[in-house]
């Protein structure tokens, strides 16, 4: 199963940003923690603080990956152009917060591109990125969830 893993904006500096909400691991050390604890997936990773090369990457994913676990970080709550592109692309997408934006500040509540997802998972820590990977297996067996989108 292939998986493409989008982080969108100021992701990068996990480990570094606000370790109160994000916590001290960098992405890239969490990955290699991902890989080794879903060998049966085969992960690819891509991060940028740019709205158009996410809207890139996601249009070029139809065809080559299963599914996408999607952290749009700030664009979740601007972008209605991610939205429409994950409306428009033939692959399941799971919404994954690090932080609980239901708790957070109410214009991190609004989500642009939840209603175009499977699914979302939020409040865990990086743990939502298991969470989402493991709906995205689920789903693609369709053990627990009859719907693609």
């Amino acid at each position: 199963m292939k998986i493409l893993i989008v982080n969108g904006p100021n992701l990068n500096l996990l480990g570094k940003r606000e370790p109160e909400i994000y916590g001290t691991d960098s992405f890239e050390t969490f990955l290699t923690d991902l890989r080794a604890r879903f060998p049966d997936m085969d992960l690819t990773y891509f991060q940028s603080n740019v709205e158009g090369e996410i809207i890139n990457v996601l249009q070029q994913a139809e065809g080559v990956y299963n599914g996408i676990v999607l952290n749009a970080g700030a664009y979740t709550h601007t972008s209605v152009a991610i939205g429409d592109t994950i409306k428009a692309i033939d692959v399941p997408v799971i919404e994954v917060h690090i932080s609980h934006i239901a708790r957070r500040e109410s214009f991190r509540q609004i989500s642009h591109i939840s209603a175009h997802c499977i699914g979302n998972v939020s409040g865990f820590g990086l743990g939502s990125y298991i969470l989402g990977l493991e709906a995205l297996r689920d789903s693609s067996e369709n053990r627990f969830f009859p719907h693609k989108k």
